[in-house]
């Protein structure tokens, strides 16, 4: 009887989208569906898979309806938020938090709230989004967002560890013309466990 070897993955290129690139039907029908509701406010593809599948949202700071939505960057792709959040159930924001300098972790969500806060409309009176990354202001709230935030070019101690945690995702220089969806300024190779 012959032994079976499993698979070797597939390294898939994640591309990271210029700002604002526009959004095609399908973007927003993939983006529902694996929301597993319709978008409830305007936002960019900021991280794409080589072939456009979105991997990274970029959300409005305000949901349609004029409430805040604290979480800037939502990671989507469904490989990654399957393995975060095993990461997560496995003790991983505990683990996170205390890995990472307190001073490193609240100047991260000073930076991802400055970049949020900047894109509220100037006449906007209602209510603001608050927080950090997740739209927590000091600690580490959900993993996911942290990756997110990073694969989307953010600069956080937190999504840092989660990369090297989950150890088979590297940043490089995008070549030329590697774009599918936009753009790109820099390319992530992920390789996931079920061989995407």
């Amino acid at each position: 009887m012959r032994a079976c070897l499993p698979a070797q993955p597939r390294r898939a290129l994640l591309v990271r989208c210029a700002p604002g690139a526009p959004l095609t039907p399908a973007h927003i029908d993939e983006v529902a569906a694996l929301l597993g509701r319709p978008p409830q406010c305007a936002f960019d593809v900021a991280v794409a898979h080589d072939d456009g599948r979105p991997a990274v949202i970029a959300n409005a700071p305000l949901l349609d309806d004029g409430r805040p939505m604290p979480t800037r960057y939502w990671l989507v792709d469904v490989d990654l938020r399957r393995r975060v959040s095993q990461l997560e159930g496995d003790g991983g924001v505990r683990a996170a938090e205390a890995a990472v300098a307190p001073e490193a972790l609240a100047a991260a969500h000073d930076r991802y709230a400055s970049e949020r806060d900047a894109l509220v409309p100037q006449d906007h009176s209602g209510p603001r989004p608050t927080g950090g990354i997740g739209g927590t202001a000091r600690g580490v709230k959900c993993l996911h967002a942290h990756l997110a935030y990073r694969l989307a070019g953010g600069d956080d101690p937190v999504g840092d560890w989660v990369l090297a945690r989950l150890g088979d995702i590297g940043v490089s220089s995008a070549a030329e013309g590697a774009a599918t969806v936009s753009a790109p300024t820099q390319s992530v190779s992920v390789a996931g466990s079920d061989g995407r």
